[in-house]
């Protein structure tokens, strides 16, 4: 289909979209899947913003302990437990993201209903594996 591979390379490159995404859940642990999210979502050039119960810093994104102001939100991706997103329905459906990622030990039948029942996009996946394997 290709005649050169920088051609394919150009067109590949071209596809891959700057994906704005809310971490939900974030921390200031190098050992929290959320800090390597926010690490990998930057690396990977995504706009990143970031909710936390500490603030702090990673990878230059700054966690805001409070809710923010969210406009052309792609994605929510939650690394809070089914009763801590609790706080954060309306904020979420309110925000209006293409899509809300549920990352291992975050599962909420609940919000799955809530969000479909929006238009909202439900995925069951693990952020750091999207972005490794270039699906994100």
């Amino acid at each position: 289909m290709f005649n050169d591979l920088s051609a394919f390379a150009f067109l590949y490159f071209c596809s891959m979209k700057n994906k704005k995404t809310l971490v939900l859940g974030a921390s200031t642990k190098p050992d929290r899947y959320a800090y390597k999210a926010i690490e990998m979502l930057v690396d990977k050039g995504h706009s990143t913003l970031a909710i936390g119960q500490n603030a702090g810093e990673v990878a230059g994104i700054k966690i805001q302990t409070k809710a923010i102001p969210l406009k052309n939100i792609d994605t929510v991706t939650l690394y809070l437990n089914a009763l801590r997103q609790r706080d954060y329905y309306n904020y979420i459906i309110e925000a209006k993201p293409k899509r809300v990622i549920f990352n291992p030990g975050t599962e909420n039948p609940e919000l799955y209903q809530l969000l479909k029942a929006n238009g909202i996009g439900v995925e069951v996946a693990c952020t750091l594996v999207l972005l490794t394997t270039n699906q994100y």
